[in-house]
């Protein structure tokens, strides 16, 4: 596997253990398969928004089989969404061409209740700015919370 494979699979895998209570999920092993079909530029993002979802489904099957509690191991959602600034503007869910073309190229994770668990900022060009940071900052938590609601959704 490559390098590129192999970072991401961390970054998944740090995500979804950052809502995870292992003790509570004891010697059980689970692994969450991400094929992204269409991410448009945010592989990351989607594969752990996506994989949230497919890890709460596989605990509530382990749950029918009295494996394990949903509640007891699944503390938080966890979600994430790229921001940047193209053409001097702050935007969130970069597309391929503007996450090609921006000027600073942000992934924010965050769990549903506002906990930063990883922020990944780059200037692509020049250095940005700590408010241009709070303006990402802010796009990511309000993009957050919708991907959350998307997902409570999704489970329902």
């Amino acid at each position: 596997q490559g390098g590129r494979t192999l970072e991401i699979q961390r970054l998944i895998g740090r995500s979804l253990r950052a809502v995870v209570d292992l003790q509570a999920l004891g010697e059980q092993q689970i692994t969450v398969d991400c094929d992204v079909i269409q991410a448009d530029g945010g592989t990351r993002t989607a594969s752990i928004t996506g994989g949230w979802v497919a890890l709460y489904d596989c605990l509530r099957w382990m749950e029918a089989r009295q494996m394990v509690s949903v509640s007891k191991v699944l503390k938080d959602h966890v979600a994430a969404i790229s921001c940047g600034i193209h053409d001097g503007q702050p935007v969130i869910d970069l597309d391929y061409l503007e996450d090609s073309s921006a000027g600073t190229d942000a992934n924010f994770v965050m769990t549903g209740k506002g906990g930063i668990v990883e922020i990944q900022g780059t200037a692509e060009g020049e250095p940005f700015s700590e408010e241009q940071f709070a303006a990402l900052m802010g796009l990511a938590k309000k993009g957050i919370s919708r991907l959350v609601s998307l997902q409570q959704m999704a489970v329902a």
